[in-house]
């Protein structure tokens, strides 16, 4: 575990030699350090650190006990696990664990960061992708009754996708002394950052005009979180970026 904010402690995952030169892995809304397993171990194979991290409320990090979650707070964990490195990492970053880098690196008194990859994610982004997303998350509070079950939800939502193995899922999900299994992540999370993302927005791009360092932006061709439009926006914001 290592202190982020305050009294909270993040979980955080190595792949590789503590002597490579280090990546750190920032994951989506909902999703945990886990979803970066396949990624890091291959880079880890090719000479890199690769450090996984567990937002708070997410995965296995600490919950914030008043469930009051900003994106200030996220970004101020993974500052201070960058800071606690011996070199800059490279940071890359999925959905919210991008636009934490941007946060962090356009606004912060330092750089604290190599280079940047925005995975499937731009200050601005397609509200109705959004929307979906959190349509799906806000779904089945009362849990699973099998990993079975999450496997069909999951395969209902994401058609185009190969079905996962629900085993996979025990890294997502946790199962309840009432013998149901839930989402691992903290249902608060829903109230404040999922609610109140767009008035982020602006803060955002202003953060993304200030990156000096380099920045690569990956987006797959059935996102419907990023589209030719926010991307086009995010290069005029961010000119030196791929």
């Amino acid at each position: 575990m290592h202190p982020g904010r305050g009294d909270l402690f993040l979980a955080v995952e190595h792949y590789g030699q503590e002597s490579a030169p280090p990546l750190l892995f920032a994951h989506g809304f909902g999703q945990n350090r886990h979803a970066w397993r396949g990624t890091a171990t291959q880079l880890a194979e090719e000479g890199w650190l690769g450090l996984a991290i567990d937002g708070r409320g997410h995965g296995d990090s600490d919950w914030a006990p008043n469930g009051h979650y900003e994106m200030e707070h996220f970004a101020e964990d993974l500052a201070a696990i960058a800071r606690s490195l011996p070199e800059k990492p490279i940071l890359i970053g999925a959905s919210m664990g991008g636009l934490l880098g941007l946060l962090v690196e356009g606004e912060g008194q330092e750089s604290l960061f190599q280079a940047i990859v925005l995975v499937d994610v731009t200050p601005r982004w397609e509200s109705e992708g959004v929307g979906r997303i959190l349509k799906f998350m806000a779904q089945h509070p009362e849990g699973f009754d099998s990993l079975e079950h999450a496997a069909e939800e999951i395969a209902r939502y994401l058609p185009h996708r190969e079905r996962r193995d629900p085993e996979r899922l025990r890294t997502q999900l946790r199962q309840k002394s009432d013998g149901r299994w839930r989402w691992h992540w903290d249902p608060r999370l829903l109230e404040r950052v999922a609610a109140e993302a767009e008035r982020y927005i602006p803060r955002l791009q202003a953060a993304a005009r200030r990156v000096q360092i380099p920045v690569l932006l990956l987006s797959g061709g059935r996102s419907d979180v990023v589209s030719e439009h926010t991307i086009g926006e995010f290069l005029q914001l961010v000119p030196h970026a791929e």
